[in-house]
């Protein structure tokens, strides 16, 4: 069944905590481990049922964001959404309770991680916040809807920002130039709004982590991030080991491509360009991004080949760009038919290449976990994990890039790998920006923007962030859209791109091998921890400290090589 085909009805708070209490009462009446195991049933058919409904709900909301219909279902949703996490709390709390915990563990029957993941969910969430969760989702709606209608003028065209951002890109200083600039004055004109959205959103989660017992925001949003295995300790290790062995590493790495560029400084609207002359751009369009696609996929082996053509098949991509369209892109799935989907903003840029590696990664994950017994408790993983394999993709797909670039598969790679060890520095300022945020919720927006530009200046020394309006104040921030969305989640792209770059090392000696501990690593989804995984796969976990200086050095060695290949 195609998409677009798939039937939505709204699932109702109703009907919803009708099933979820009987379920709950069942656990909690329940004579023997069988008792509780068919009460587990019932919860997750309840699960996936609403589960399904929301994402499809906002998936048809995000490729129009002016449909009245969804519109007003994802508002629904956003606003019974705490109530729905309050009864999948109290289910928690019974199964957390119930006497045959232990035999239920012990047989196998329902694995302990999943109970590691109910206490972690009792850390993050109680009744007594419901109405502050609603009111964060309220704003956070009202942060989408307004970066989703921003329209940026540009050379007598009004364009939505992914389009915008092509500009950033392109070969030409002046136009990169000129793009940074036009961002800048169109922020500026809605600075008021989005210092307010910002200043709301920071109170009302102080507001809820003090009500739930903690000193700020940031203990409790680690716990929402699902976080099993590891803490704020470990995150803090893994902050100062970027900062002592990738920050240096990439300084070095940017000042001397600046050189090739012809460049005497490294501007902000530099900093998307890599190669000189313009950093390669897809052989063709869509039709032939996807026919190049469909070839890798099926290369790479029978799982994959299925894969991708069951996404053709059920045409489960949205790709172009267009006014009132969501700005992002997002991997989905709809529980409930096994059907993964992907939405993107083609832009004409090597961005979208990365769609069908970086979020075809990430269906991929959902397609192979589909069936396991535990999905719907534990997803594909921690996000962290779900973006270890979408990242990994992403390098497992440079075999191929001459389908897509052809005579620049090089540059393309070269392009890639400099751009990867050049994020982890920005992820990491994201992660501390926030940090600092919580655990300061009273600072004014000039203080949050000062703490954003030492930040910039302490891990990313080589970028010159100042001759571009607004932006050189300390805003860049405010278009990155996790950090009023989702916040603590963009030091998981930095966890997973440390792991990524672990088996494109290993790739190099032995590729199948590679390939096969990353699809071993992705079809356990979520029954093992992260450091589990990692080091199942035999990589380094990214929180022993100096684990990342191995990974530096060889990477910098290959970068180095691929430039000599290139010719660059």
């Amino acid at each position: 069944m195609k998409v677009t085909d798939l039937p939505y009805k709204r699932v109702t708070i109703e009907d919803f905590s009708s099933k979820a209490k009987a379920v709950i009462e069942s656990i909690q009446s329940a004579t023997s481990a069988m008792d509780v195991s068919q009460a587990r049933d019932g919860y997750v058919a309840l699960v996936k049922e609403y589960q399904t409904a929301r994402a499809l709900s906002y998936m048809r909301y995000s490729i129009n964001t002016v449909d009245e219909f969804y519109l007003a279902e994802k508002d629904y949703y956003d606003e019974i959404g705490p109530l729905v996490q309050n009864y999948l709390l109290e289910y928690a709390k019974a199964m957390l309770k119930t006497p045959f915990r232990g035999e239920l563990e012990r047989s196998g029957e329902i694995i302990p991680l999943v109970f590691d993941a109910f206490e972690v969910e009792m850390k993050s969430m109680s009744a007594d916040i419901i109405e502050d969760m609603v009111e964060e989702n309220k704003i956070v709606s009202e942060y989408s809807k307004l970066m989703a209608s921003l329209e940026f003028p540009f050379r007598g065209e009004m364009l939505p920002r992914p389009m915008l951002m092509k500009y950033a890109k392109d070969e030409d200083r002046e136009t990169r130039k000129e793009a940074y600039e036009v961002l800048g004055n169109t922020l500026k004109q809605y600075e008021d709004m989005l210092d307010d959205i910002f200043d709301r959103l920071v109170a009302v989660r102080d507001r809820m982590a003090k009500k739930m017992g903690y000193q700020n925001f940031v203990e409790m949003g680690d716990y929402r991030m699902g976080r099993l295995g590891y803490g704020r300790t470990e995150l803090l290790t893994f902050r100062d080991n970027i900062k002592s062995d990738i920050v240096p590493m990439v300084s070095r790495l940017r000042t001397q491509n600046a050189a090739r560029l012809g460049l005497d400084s490294m501007k902000l609207y530099d900093n998307d360009i890599i190669i000189a002359g313009g950093d390669p751009k897809p052989l063709g369009g869509k039709e032939d991004i996807f026919k190049a696609a469909k070839s890798m996929y099926a290369d790479m082996g029978e799982d994959t080949k299925r894969f991708f053509d069951f996404m053709l098949e059920t045409e489960a991509f949205d790709v172009e760009s267009r006014k009132n369209k969501w700005g992002g892109g997002y991997c989905t799935e709809f529980a409930e038919y096994k059907q993964p989907f992907i939405l993107a903003n083609f832009n004409g840029t090597s961005d979208d290449v990365d769609v069908v590696t970086h979020e075809a990664g990430h269906a991929f994950a959902s397609y192979m976990t589909a069936d396991n017994r535990f999905s719907i408790e534990l997803d594909v993983g921690g996000m962290e994990t779900a973006e270890t394999h979408s990242m990994s993709m992403e390098f497992f797909a440079w075999k191929y890039m001459e389908l897509f670039f052809g005579d620049q598969a090089k540059k393309y790679q070269f392009m890639h790998l400099l751009s990867a060890l050049s994020f982890l520095p920005y992820g990491t300022i994201v992660d501390e920006f926030q940090r600092q945020v919580y655990e300061n919720p009273n600072l004014t927006p000039k203080e949050r923007k000062d703490a954003w530009k030492k930040l910039e200046a302490d891990f990313r020394p080589f970028l010159d962030i100042t001759g571009i309006p607004y932006l050189e104040d300390g805003t860049r921030w405010q278009y990155q859209m996790h950090i009023y969305e989702t916040p603590f989640y963009y030091i998981d792209y930095c966890l997973a791109q440390v792991t990524a770059l672990q088996f494109l090392l290993c790739m190099q000696e032995d590729y199948d091998d590679a390939f096969r501990r990353y699809v071993q690593l992705l079809s356990q989804g979520g029954e093992k921890t992260f450091t589990q995984l990692v080091k199942e796969a035999g990589l380094m976990s990214p929180f022993e400290k100096g684990a990342l200086a191995e990974v530096a050095q060889k990477a910098e060695i290959l970068l180095n090589a691929i430039a000599k290949e290139a010719n660059i």
